[in-house]
């Protein structure tokens, strides 16, 4: 399959192109975009692409290639939907958009949003036994706790090629356009420490969201939020969920802490299935899968089988072969109401302006 890269930045030089490097089998870059001319070619150069671009409508206008990947930063929302238009198939990195008026704006099309975790040999397991015990009815509680490195840190080895190439003119332009987007999920008035909950819960915590969806369904209510420390700090979060039980997730940005570790415990009258995932930059790094049951019995599993290459061959599935995706714009949806659920939770308790979408 033909693709295109939108966004040639630390994701991309440090996760796809190593994996679109060895699936050729699968996938023939022919063209790549920035902002940055410099990343353009430098990511380019390595994936053998021959068509280079600054504008993304100028590279859907020339063609040449079957899908887009969206693995820039910040909203993907009107990538996607040029994208869609111009009747390409799209992979789309999370967050799919940073609004609802977004997600209902995009047009009819094939629209695959990445949530690797999903795709993670570990988690699919789980999800198994997790059916086999008896599903989400038994659920006693899910439990997260997320420690996040800066991501210069996480990205030290991975010697990236680095934009000084972009107008500051245009990004100060693009982050007025982003700040726009929050205000319209927000509302205008809604604080600092408001839109940065909300994008931690979008930017990050939404892969545990994601989790949530397929292990119990997303939560329809919000109990708590509290926020601490400098931003964007430590965030706590608790609900119920659907089917029985509740959720506590928190998340701890600590810049100098050794390395990321994320751990998902699911506790039923059973047992527990404890799921430990390491950096997503490390590529083949595997995810740990343990089993408490009866008698203090432990079953640990692990597969080194890269999530975001799985998840690439499920993009190729979907498009080839019609094989339907974990998460369509539907899944993705359902992330940015919770978020917005999320953000009005903490408004709300700490007697803070919210407006926009969230104050529905």
């Amino acid at each position: 399959m033909k693709i295109a890269l939108v966004g040639c930045g630390a994701v991309t030089q440090a996760v796809y192109v190593p994996l679109l490097s060895r699936r050729r089998d699968l996938f023939e870059v022919s063209a790549v975009c920035d902002l940055s001319r410099t990343l353009a070619d430098a990511v380019g150069e390595r994936l053998g692409a021959a068509g280079r671009y600054t504008a993304v409508a100028d590279m859907l206008a020339e063609g040449g290639f079957e899908a887009v990947l969206v693995l820039a930063s910040g909203s993907h929302g009107e990538t996607v939907r040029r994208a869609l238009a111009a009747g390409y198939a799209v992979l789309c990195e999370k967050p799919l958009a940073l609004t609802r008026a977004e997600v209902a704006a995009l047009p009819e099309g094939r629209l695959m949003v990445g949530y690797m975790k999903q795709y993670d040999p570990a988690v699919r397991r789980a999800e198994e036994l997790l059916a086999s015990l008896g599903g989400a009815e038994i659920i006693r509680s899910v439990e997260v706790t997320v420690l996040h490195p800066s991501g210069e840190s996480q990205l030290a080895f991975a010697n990236l090629a680095q934009a000084q190439d972009v107008d500051a003119g245009l990004l100060s332009s693009l982050r007025a356009e982003e700040s726009g987007l929050v205000s319209r999920a927000l509302g205008e008035s809604a604080p600092e420490a408001v839109r940065n909950v909300y994008m931690v819960s979008l930017g990050s915590i939404c892969h545990d969201l994601s989790l949530l969806r397929r292990f119990t369904g997303s939560p329809a209510e919000i109990s708590y939020v509290e926020a601490w420390g400098p931003a964007p700090g430590s965030i706590e979060i608790t609900g119920p969920l659907p089917a029985a039980g509740r959720f506590a997730i928190r998340w701890h940005y600590l810049a100098d802490y050794p390395a990321y570790r994320e751990t998902v415990a699911i506790h039923h009258d059973k047992g527990t299935l404890e799921l430990v995932f390491p950096s997503p930059y490390l590529m083949n790094a595997p995810t740990t899968l343990t089993m408490v049951a009866g008698a203090e019995s432990r079953t640990e599993w692990r597969d080194v089988t890269e999530a975001f290459d799985v998840q690439l061959a499920a993009f190729h599935a979907y498009v080839c072969e019609g094989e339907a995706p974990l998460t369509d714009a539907g899944g993705a949806l359902e992330d940015i109401v919770t978020a917005q659920r999320i953000a009005a939770r903490y408004a709300v308790q700490h007697d803070l302006p919210i407006g926009g979408e969230a104050a529905a």
